[in-house]
């Protein structure tokens, strides 16, 4: 078992980087705030819901890309939106309740894409 100073300290970068992940998944310029907020602390929990954030945000482009496609864009352009809104509210809800969880879906992929950030 860990001792509990390990749990207050896990608590304590939660609670610090919480607000940093919240805003990630607010818009594409929240997910800009937070990356350059989160650049001079680093903190692991922030850095964890902005990877996965900018996973959806991509995710959201290349859908939007498929839009353009006429008649078969169009057509699945439907579930994918759906799939991204529930991906983000996924991702939104888990940085919120202070969870490191994936998103559904694509979230293990975002982690291992983007690890590097």
């Amino acid at each position: 078992m860990k001792p509990a100073e390990d749990n207050t300290d896990t608590t304590t970068e939660i609670a610090d980087g919480k607000n940093f992940a919240i805003i990630a998944y607010i818009t594409v310029i929240g997910l800009i705030i937070a990356f350059v907020m989160n650049s001079d602390k680093k903190q692991p929990f922030a850095t964890y819901h902005i990877r996965q954030s900018l996973g959806v945000m991509l995710t959201a482009f290349a859908g939007a890309f498929i839009n353009i496609i006429p008649f078969l864009g169009w057509l699945l352009y439907l579930p994918i939106l759906v799939i991204i809104v529930v991906m983000w509210i996924s991702g939104l809800m888990n940085a919120i309740n202070g969870k490191e969880k994936p998103i559904l879906i694509l979230g293990k992929k975002y982690e291992q894409w983007f690890k590097s950030l």
